[in-house]
């Protein structure tokens, strides 16, 4: 739940809160309250504005999970499709788009208006293994670039994994992450 939740906008909110308390208590000439408004709340809401400046919001499921899936997941999720779901639905700081690392490691797209953009996930089942589905908008990295970088995508999201590049529509492609169970 809490990974839900902007910490941009807490910070917003109880600065603001804070800081026209202390406006308030000026006015009124109550200084201990004057003090307390200027010293945390002034702070406390210039953090919330650098916080919202450089703020990701959480990438949205294209379509629900199943119970059947979630069921698959339980059971099948490696680490690294867990922390991957977990990373990207969730607010993020200071990066400038969700797996950036991974996808400059990758050498996918030369620069950051040509890096694929990780548009939703979705969860599924492929060969009866679970499978977590990364949907890109990639318009400057063709479906031929993901294809020839599937195995070193594999091994670049670690063991018990394999990968599928397939595009569902132009400019955009699917990074399929299959919980290996024969390993």
């Amino acid at each position: 739940m809490l990974r839900k939740i902007s910490l941009a906008q807490v910070g917003l909110v109880l600065g603001g809160l804070i800081t026209v308390v202390g406006f308030v208590a000026y006015f009124a000439d109550y200084a201990t309250l004057n003090l307390a408004g200027f010293f945390y709340g002034i702070p406390l809401l210039l953090g919330g504005l650098a916080l919202k400046a450089a703020e990701i919001k959480p990438i949205p499921f294209s379509e629900p999970t199943t119970p059947e899936v979630l069921s698959k997941r339980e059971q099948q999720a490696t680490p690294t499709q867990n922390q991957v779901r977990s990373d990207v639905t969730r607010y993020r700081y200071g990066q400038s788009a969700h797996l950036i690392d991974a996808i400059e490691r990758l050498k996918l797209g030369g620069n950051d208006e040509e890096h694929p953009q990780l548009q939703a996930l979705r969860e599924g089942v492929v060969d009866g293994s679970y499978a977590l589905i990364l949907e890109f908008y990639s318009p400057f990295v063709p479906l031929s670039v993901w294809e020839e970088k599937q195995s070193k995508i594999a091994q670049f999201f670690g063991p018990n994994l394999r990968v599928q590049v397939t595009q569902p529509e132009t400019d955009c492609v699917d990074l399929i992450m299959i919980a290996d169970t024969e390993s």
